[in-house]
């Protein structure tokens, strides 16, 4: 009696699949929840992240403390910022969207910047002295990227209810909430379309490292332009 061959390459190519499938689906649970890997193909946010960096996004920061003046957020900014031209041309400033963990794709909505106005700062460009001030108060701004101003453009606004006033540190090379002024929703980004928080960069591997939160952005007393 001719016996059946069993076939283990076919159950192979099956539990290959079906683990696949599975490594899928928790990653994408694990960072349309709690982490997310982005792309950075500009230089808008020198000195900080340089174009070609990739960093790990925290969903869960912002959760248990608010945005706060000086930290660096992930944002989706449609309805307000996208698109926006920065440099080098077309979504030149951009982030790449979720799940491009290669850096081979980018995203024309998904942006990281700096929260420099919240909800009722009235943000202005620049006093006296050339330096921007938030509430009247000259703020410092350790971040910038070396040789640039504060803003070549002046500007004084009042950030609405429920927004966020938002400026790349690369400030010569940055298209953020300053490109915008006189647009519908004039460059304010809002609060619930705030991704995450950078807390890593994980490649190139010669810049791994963690990126601690910042400090509540400080406030110095203005001297009259002196």
């Amino acid at each position: 009696m001719e016996q059946t061959k069993r076939q283990p390459g076919k159950r192979g190519w099956r539990f290959v699949l079906l683990a696949l499938v599975l490594a899928v689906a928790i990653s994408g649970l694990i960072r349309s929840l709690w982490l997310d890997v982005y792309f950075i193909p500009s230089a808008s946010m020198e000195p900080l992240f340089l174009s070609g960096d990739r960093i790990l996004v925290s969903r869960t920061d912002f959760r248990a403390e608010p945005v706060r003046r000086g930290d660096v957020v992930v944002f989706d900014g449609r309805g307000s910022f996208a698109p926006l031209n920065s440099g080098k041309g077309p979504v030149a400033d951009l982030l790449a969207g979720a799940g491009h963990w290669l850096g081979l794709a980018g995203s024309d909505s998904t942006y990281v910047k700096r929260v420099i106005g919240l909800p009722g700062d009235h943000v202005v460009c620049c006093d006296a002295a050339g330096k921007l001030t938030v509430n009247g108060q000259q703020i410092a701004e350790p971040y910038l990227y070396g040789g640039d101003a504060p803003s070549e453009l002046a500007f004084s606004v009042v950030v609405p209810a429920g927004r966020l006033w938002l400026m790349g540190d690369h400030r010569s090379m940055s298209a953020d909430s300053r490109s915008l002024l006189g647009a519908p929703g004039g460059g304010m980004v809002p609060l619930d379309r705030v991704i995450g928080r950078p807390v890593q960069i994980i490649w190139p591997l010669d810049r791994f490292a963690a990126l601690p939160r910042p400090v509540q952005a400080a406030a110095t007393s203005t001297t009259n332009g002196q």
